[in-house]
């Protein structure tokens, strides 16, 4: 076994991780906010923190789960082209799409580390109700996009196979 396929079931599992712990917030999310609902419309006591939480948890269940779902195809494609064209075009279109993912997810980890180190160095908090420092709400930014940038070369080269192998 090589190298290679070694790093590629090391990353499933990494990304499979990160899917599992987004199903583990979206439930959180649903329980709390279904808890402050009652709480606030039957108990006249409604939880300020539920409301900051579930935004930065949004943040965290998209960048935690994007990678996972690109490695099933489950984003969104625009197939009405795609389904018309033949076996080497549509993997020309995957490789282009492709590239294009992953440059995009190489300026939104670039910058994305930046200003997170910026934001740490400097101990910027965030002015909210909880009052958390800024830097691990951000950090995931950086930390998704590298591992969604993975998975769009992965998705690359999966694609330069398939435009290969149909000549």
């Amino acid at each position: 076994m090589g190298v290679i396929s070694k790093l590629g079931r090391v990353f499933d599992s990494a990304i499979g991780i990160m899917a599992r712990l987004s199903d583990v917030i979206l439930m959180f999310l649903m329980l709390s906010v279904c808890a402050d609902v009652i709480l606030r419309y039957f108990f006249n006591r409604p939880q300020a923190w539920i409301v900051e939480i579930s935004e930065y948890l949004l943040l965290y269940i998209t960048f935690l789960g994007a990678a996972w779902v690109l490695k099933n195809e489950g984003h969104v494609i625009i197939d009405i082209l795609v389904a018309r064209v033949t076996p080497r075009p549509r993997a020309a279109l995957g490789i282009i799409s492709s590239v294009i993912g992953t440059f995009v997810c190489l300026v939104v980890f670039w910058f994305g580390t930046v200003e997170t180190l910026d934001i740490f160095k400097r101990g910027v908090p965030n002015p909210s109700v909880l009052e958390f420092p800024k830097a691990p709400l951000v950090a995931i930014i950086p930390f998704g996009s590298f591992f969604f940038m993975i998975q769009f070369i992965r998705r690359t080269f999966g694609f330069m196979r398939s435009f290969r192998d149909s000549r």
